[in-house]
């Protein structure tokens, strides 16, 4: 859960991999460093944010056309100097960034060192380029075949970029199952883990696949797969624009992202949701429809806020389309030995697209002759080229670690997909559909109008900046935007946090209730308004400070509850879409006011592409 930047071409290295950096920073933040070649490989590394390295090597010699960089999310070894990458060989001739985990390091380790190798840091990439030195050395061969060797002796997931003294103008990338991509300039060329810090100078990319060995030298780019097998780059365009990675303005990403959501959620509609002519229309399922038609059971793969997306679709897809669902967390998938069947659909859903516990899940899933169907935000990426169909949420660049607009976008797609199924099904009647249709072209308008409680929620956020411990509660539809909003609290504030369906409060968590646990309650007008305005009772009974979340319009709630925050009032079907939106703010302002680093909380990175 690294970030990777690499150049080679006409232009200064440096500079380009620093903002490079600095646009990836997002995917760890632990350390960070660059090497460079100019006649020698000089390596620089500095434990912290991007901006220590920039100022430890203000003084040094960095002139060079050829170099890399890389920002680290600890997984070997602790955050510090020696353990930041890049990473020397033995020699100091060869040097390695690397995002992701060698699962065989401590054996080819032993080994290594039975033949000379020294180490200095705590790394399993260490022992990935002192590897590669030593074949090179026993086999007498050039880098590249040496590179191309040892991806056959290590197990686990890598994304590496490799460059030697001795070949000044070449650098070596090799992936599996972690992200690469290669920006196509003009006698030029950028290596990076995501196009962010691509975008600025080209608009052509070339995804590197698993298994596949780039070697850029002499301006010409040569793709071969880890058995020499030469591959014709596919180059494709990036639709993504510059000021979408920039912060607009705004004081963090994760406050920009959080208002760009009435854009984020109608572009995840937009020419799926035909309203004049009483049409949906979804490319990946119309594709596979006799699959879904015929599906005896929909599994919901996910992790983190992706889950809780997962968990709105079970609601959607049983109540709309009347398909038994089950939503599993990706990372325990794989480990039980799930039964699945050639009539299983299972859903994958990751906003970057590379989570590596989802993909492992899908592999499985393949496996069983599942029909994969995945919901991702970045076109090209892993996931969405390792599914059977799919849809793009058209979210836009997500920077914020904790994830705000994804979770709207994944909810706008999946209630289409909801739609669309229950329709084909007939358990969504004509009438039922144009209603529905009708009131999600509004929700762009509705969340918009939620947006505007921004000052009153920051007035809340002043009260209850300081609690050790918060409690969320909702039901149906909203039970998931309970976890949700829990969730985006403990990973900004660092406040503890729970979320609950509301009538299990009573089997247990009301032990924990007093006069100084907040308590968020989601409670807007639907089909069990009345048993949640019992647990409000509850919870006031116990003197607990209640936050409510209610619709428009409530007269009976405000009367229980110490804080009340009016959102528009919307089917039931779509109430995550607006009852979030106060959560996001919430955990937003708190964790500024607590000081904390919003977008870049401390120990997460965004896309998770290690087990």
């Amino acid at each position: 859960m690294c970030g990777i930047v690499a150049y080679i071409g006409h232009r200064e290295a440096c500079p380009i991999i620093l903002k490079g950096l600095h646009r990836l920073e997002y995917r760890g933040y632990d350390s960070a460093g660059i090497a460079l070649l100019n006649g020698e490989l000089n390596v620089f590394k500095k434990k912290g944010k991007v901006a220590e390295l920039e100022a430890f090597i203000a003084d040094k010699n960095v002139h060079a056309h050829v170099g890399m960089g890389h920002t680290r999310w600890a997984t070997h070894g602790e955050p510090n100097d020696v353990n930041a990458h890049p990473h020397y060989s033995t020699s100091e001739r060869i040097a390695i960034i690397h995002n992701g985990i060698i699962e065989n390091y401590a054996a080819l380790k032993k080994h290594l060192q039975q033949q000379g190798h020294e180490f200095h840091s705590d790394t399993d990439t260490e022992v990935f380029v002192n590897l590669i030195e030593e074949i090179q050395k026993q086999n007498a061969c050039s880098l590249e075949e040496a590179v191309r060797l040892a991806l056959h002796e290590v197990v686990g997931a890598y994304a590496i970029v490799v460059i030697s003294k001795d070949s000044p103008n070449q650098l070596i990338a090799a992936r599996k199952g972690s992200p690469l991509v290669i920006g196509v300039g003009q006698d030029e060329f950028f290596l990076a883990s995501d196009a962010t810090p691509i975008i600025e100078y080209t608009n052509e990319v070339v995804y590197v696949n698993d298994y596949e060995i780039a070697v850029i030298r002499d301006g010409k780019l040569d793709i071969r797969t880890k058995e020499d097998v030469q591959q014709t780059p596919y180059i494709q365009k990036l639709e993504l624009e510059l000021d979408s990675i920039e912060k607009g303005g705004y004081e963090h990403f994760m406050l920009k992202e959080i208002f760009e959501q009435p854009k984020s959620i109608l572009d995840s509609m937009r020419g799926r949701l035909e309203l004049e002519a009483s049409h949906l229309n979804m490319g990946g399922v119309r594709a596979f429809e006799q699959k879904f038609l015929n599906a005896q059971r929909i599994i919901v793969v996910a992790c983190g806020t992706s889950w809780h997306a997962g968990l709105v679709a079970e609601y959607l897809l049983e109540d709309l389309a009347r398909i038994p669902v089950e939503v599993e967390y990706a990372s325990e998938f794989r480990y039980r030995n799930p039964v699945l069947s050639e009539r299983d659909i299972v859903i994958a859903i990751s906003q970057s697209g590379e989570t590596a516990d989802t993909l492992a899940a899908i592999e499985l899933a393949k496996s069983k002759g599942a029909t994969i169907f995945g919901i991702c935000n970045v076109v090209g990426s892993s996931i969405a080229r390792a599914t059977d169909a799919g849809a793009y949420t058209h979210a836009g660049p997500e920077i914020g670690v904790a994830s705000t607009k994804a979770f709207t976008a994944q909810v706008t797609v999946l209630t289409l997909l909801a739609m669309i199924v229950g329709h084909r099904r007939g358990t969504l009647s004509d009438q039922k559909l144009r209603e529905l249709m009708m009131e999600l072209h509004t929700i762009p308008q509705k969340v918009e109008k939620a947006l505007e409680l921004d000052t009153e929620i920051q007035q809340i956020a002043e009260i209850f900046k300081d609690a050790t411990n918060f409690l969320y509660l909702g039901r149906g539809y909203n039970f998931p935007v309970a976890l949700e909003g829990a969730l985006k609290l403990k990973e900004i504030s660092y406040i503890h946090a729970e979320g609950y369906p509301a009538a299990e409060m009573k089997h247990g968590p009301i032990a924990l209730i007093d006069e100084n646990m907040p308590v968020v309650v989601i409670a807007t007008r639907d089909s069990s308004y009345e048993k949640i305005v019992s647990n409000i009772q509850e919870v006031k009974a116990r003197k607990g400070r209640i936050i409510a979340v209610v619709s428009e319009g409530d007269t009976t709630i405000p009367s229980m509850a110490e804080f009340v925050v009016e959102v528009p009032y919307t089917s039931e079907a779509l109430t995550p879409l607006v009852s979030v939106i106060p959560l996001q703010l919430l955990s937003y302002h708190i964790a500024v006011l607590r000081g904390c680093n919003v977008d870049q909380p401390r120990n997460l990175a965004k896309s998770v592409t290690v087990e």
